[in-house]
């Protein structure tokens, strides 16, 4: 044994996979010694130099990873073993979800690049995930990646030297296509509401490795989807600062890979914009935006679904900017051309006149607004039917104006109702839930009721801790409305300091600039007032 932990340079990765290696084949340590000893000799140059291990390290795991390898295939399921260790290669080595490895794309993966067996058939029966599963397994049983069933979002880790002799046996074509593969099989794991913070961070985390490993392949032939969902999650995560980062760099790579012309790089403009908007530079994103929208009526004409997409984000910014008249003008002229190309039924034009009730509203007619969701509703209603997620978000419009126009109560009670119908058609967890949450709460305390108000926002603050986590600015905003509330309750003081601390995190999260760091500073003020005049 010595002798053999000498062979390894006292390696503790090959250690551990001869050792494993050793116990499954029943070998003696003279055995092993010998066929480390020929596969060392043919396999010195699989990890480069660059790796910094010394000369004999890089040796010893090119030839016990080859061991390892080629025993893993042998067993049940045979040859799938080495298809896996691929894909986990290019993936992030400290976690990878359950879902990648087991999604449509890995498994096609799997079956497609099955090594054959000895008289080099491959079986032609499909992959299952419970092939993939115990693929897995093999790779655990052998000491080339630890998977972990019971954590799912970080079931299978891997030592980067594998992932690196892995790589480094793949021909450059064939691992980019590999790339290619795992950004399908993460896009394809990913959720379309991200209620798991600990699965979107896995995710992103993921795509991180992969790019770094394979910067160019995903770019082939189009920016992947995935390069996109990335940022969005960011963002959807509250990390709307980094979402911005995300896209800046995603936008410069589309302009060097594609020029800035290309598709790819307008929609990196578009998703800059817009996380632009929600870091609190609303103005920088309508301005944005309308540049964005003069060149693609340039590119793609007035018609394109892209350049309707971008008058409506426009006309958004503006609002938020602060010119809600001029928001709901963009939002008429839109309406206008969507009628015309689509019909009054399509949903795009259904959500464009949502848009400009809303902005009509903020500019000043809170029962034109009420007056205009309760029409509004009647044709979601007719077209979509009462629990498609469009109709309940014109009810939530009719809720707000409703409490806009002076009955709060009113409010509370609409915004109870449609709560339970979004409960049941969403889920507890999802984030509009979680906003219909909190407006309730708003209005339980307009309406003067300022202890049931306070419960529900402790609830809210509760869940949203869980599900946002502590930066996101859901979660920093139920913090406000509870300060609200208790100093609405009497304690100025408490409110006072509750808002103290709250600003804190508002300035390190949001910034200065942001519209609701400026509106907590607002009620900060309010409340030392308060205070102060005891």
């Amino acid at each position: 044994m010595a002798a053999l932990a000498r062979d390894l340079g006292r390696l503790p990765l090959a250690l551990s996979q001869a050792a494993t290696y050793l116990v499954d084949l029943h070998l003696t340590c003279a055995e092993y010694r010998a066929r480390l000893a020929d596969r060392a000799r043919t396999l010195t140059d699989l990890v480069p130099e660059d790796s910094g291990l010394p000369d004999a390290h890089r040796a010893t795991v090119a030839a016990t990873w080859s061991l390892s390898v080629q025993h893993a295939d042998r067993l049940r399921p045979r040859g799938l073993a080495r298809p896996m260790l691929q894909l986990i290669a290019l993936l992030d080595p400290n976690g990878i979800p359950a879902t990648v490895l087991t999604s449509p794309p890995a498994l096609a993966h799997l079956f497609a690049h099955r090594t054959p067996g000895e008289d080099g058939h491959r079986p032609g029966h499909p992959i299952g995930t419970a092939d993939a599963a115990d693929a897995l397994r093999c790779l655990h049983r052998l000491s080339l990646a630890d998977h972990t069933p019971g954590t799912p979002h970080q079931a299978v880790r891997v030592h980067a030297l594998v992932q690196r002799a892995t790589r480094e046996t793949l021909p450059e074509t064939a691992r980019d296509a590999l790339a290619r593969t795992c950004a399908d099989a993460l896009f394809t794991a990913w959720p379309d509401t991200e209620r798991d913070t600990a699965l979107a961070r896995a995710l992103r985390a993921n795509t991180a490795a992969l790019t770094a490993c394979a910067p160019d392949a995903l770019w082939e032939p189009r920016a992947h989807p995935v390069l996109f969902r990335t940022g969005d999650s960011l963002g959807h995560a509250g990390l709307v600062i980094s979402a911005v980062t995300h896209f800046q760099d995603l936008h410069a790579t589309a302009c060097r890979h594609r020029g800035p012309d290309h598709a790819d790089a307008l929609q990196a403009r578009r998703r800059l914009a817009w996380w632009r908007g929600m870091a609190g530079d609303a103005a920088g994103a309508a301005l944005a935006y309308q540049e964005l929208s003069a060149d693609e009526l340039r590119l793609l004409g007035p018609d394109h679904a892209d350049t309707l997409d971008t008058r409506h984000a426009l006309a958004w910014w503006r609002g938020m900017a602060g010119d809600a008249a001029g928001a709901a003008l963009g939002f008429a002229e839109l309406l206008a051309d969507y009628l015309r190309l689509l019909g009054p039924d399509h949903l795009h034009c259904l959500v464009t006149r949502g848009n400009l009730i809303h902005w009509r509203g903020e500019a000043g007619d809170a029962v034109g607004a009420a007056t205009g969701f309760e029409e509004l509703l009647a044709d979601h209603l007719r077209v979509l039917g009462p629990d498609h997620p469009d109709t309940l978000n014109v009810r939530h419009g009719r809720a707000w104006w409703r409490g806009a126009t002076g009955d709060a109560a009113g409010a509370a009670t609409a915004f109870e109702h449609l709560l339970g119908d979004y409960l049941r058609v969403l889920g507890p967890d999802h984030p509009t839930v979680l906003t219909a949450r909190s407006d309730l709460a708003h209005w339980r305390a307009e309406a003067g009721d300022a202890a049931h108000a306070a419960a529900a926002y402790r609830e809210l603050l509760t869940d949203s801790l869980r599900v946002l986590g502590p930066d996101h600015p859901n979660t920093l905003h139920a913090r406000r409305g509870l300060a609200r509330c208790q100093g609405a309750a009497g304690d100025a003081v408490g409110a006072t300091a509750a808002l103290e601390e709250l600003m804190a995190d508002y300035l390190r999260v949001l910034g200065p600039d942001h519209a609701e760091t400026a509106n907590a500073r607002a009620e900060l003020a309010r409340w030392r007032d308060a205070a102060a005049l005891g």
